[in-house]
């Protein structure tokens, strides 16, 4: 199963894992013991059947890894009474709308989907907050406080948990594109139901074109667009190397990490598990045990693009672009587009790894 295959478990006795303990925002141990985990697996094994829907969000649709994956997940859950029915959807914007309409009790969506239904949690892909996997990783411990849990709940709706997707970078379809300023006036493609993002394109001097998961990887290869922000995870499948040609090329300067999130209607999900709030934080210590086998395949992922698409930017260049975001970063928690305090939290985590940038002796973030 590739990105989803950790030593020791089954996708799907992870998955039991994260529905059983209803995924919490989970701390991320080096070594776990896997016999003491199916132990308390089976105490917390319920005594009779448990129904479950979840919506997925596929791109790919049946043939998708994520797809399989929660297939797997559905498999293995009936070894602990949990009957998972799966409802596949390659459109996010359906999938997500038939949560809200109640069609299920989960959805798996991308976190900048998600942020509709909580801001906090939906601010991690905000722009430039996270330079690199180790930051991640600070991120995913960080989280792990059982008073960020209240956080993650925005009326009825909750998000259970986030996995890591890779870091993404700018795809040009034309090598001369190598500054903001060669950028302006270029089509550049957005989540059309994201508003900030094209409020930010437009910060840059580009052109935002409305597009969505689904789409965006055509309209790039076809020429609709010059520019897409994506992770390498998205190269093969949406065969963006089509779009590169032999004038384009990606940056390896992340501006962002993707992440997919989990979301919940919290009541139809407590009305089944009583203590969910208990069981959250007593399993935080399994939910990403194989965190650390996620960013290895991710790593992989990276070195599977071809290198002659790679291209580096100057010292001086990524110094200027991270403070470029660092004010867009602001502009738009001025306009709402990001929570708060999830900025906060960011700027704690970059600045315990490099305590000497000039954002860490200032106050605005």
């Amino acid at each position: 199963m590739g990105l989803f295959s950790y030593k020791g478990m089954t996708f799907g006795m992870r998955c039991a894992v994260l529905i059983l303990s209803l995924i919490s925002l989970s701390s991320v141990h080096a070594a776990i013991n896997y016999e003491t985990l199916q132990k308390d697996l089976e105490k917390m094994k319920p005594e009779k059947p448990i129904p479950i829907t979840f919506c997925i969000f596929d791109p790919i649709g049946q043939y998708g890894e994520a797809y399989r994956a929660a297939q797997d997940l559905s498999l293995e859950a009936k070894k602990w009474n949990l009957d998972v029915e799966l409802k596949l959807y390659t459109s996010e914007k359906v999938a997500t709308e038939d949560f809200k309409a109640g069609q299920c009790e989960g959805v798996a969506i991308s976190t900048l989907r998600a942020k509709q239904f909580n801001l906090f949690m939906g601010s991690i892909d905000s722009v430039g907050s996270i330079p690199d996997m180790d930051h991640m990783r600070t991120l995913l411990h960080t989280l792990a406080n059982p008073k960020i849990l209240p956080y993650t709940i925005t009326g009825k709706y909750q998000v259970l948990g986030v996995l890591p997707l890779g870091a993404a970078y700018v795809f040009v379809n034309d090598r001369s594109i190598n500054s903001v300023e060669s950028a302006a006036g270029k089509k550049i493609a957005v989540l059309g139901w994201d508003p900030s993002q094209a409020e930010m394109v437009k910060l840059m001097g580009g052109s935002p074109v409305a597009s969505n998961i689904s789409n965006f990887g055509t309209k790039f290869n076809n020429g609709v667009v010059d520019i897409i922000v994506a992770p390498a995870l998205a190269y093969q499948p949406f065969e963006l190397y089509r779009g590169l040609g032999d004038k384009g090329g990606i940056y390896r300067f992340p501006v962002a990490w993707i992440t997919g999130a989990i979301v919940v209607t919290r009541d139809a999900m407590l009305a089944k598990f009583p203590n969910m709030d208990e069981q959250i934080l007593a399993m935080r210590d399994y939910a990403l045990a194989g965190l650390e086998d996620v960013f290895e395949r991710l790593k992989q992922v990276e070195k599977e693009v071809q290198e002659k698409h790679w291209m580096e930017l100057p010292e001086a260049d990524k110094e200027r672009y991270t403070q470029l975001m660092r004010e867009v970063r602001i502009q738009m928690t001025k306009k709402g587009f990001y929570d708060p305090r999830m900025m906060s939290i960011l700027k704690r985590v970059r600045c315990s790894h490099n305590p000497g940038n000039a954002e860490c002796t200032m106050n605005d973030e």
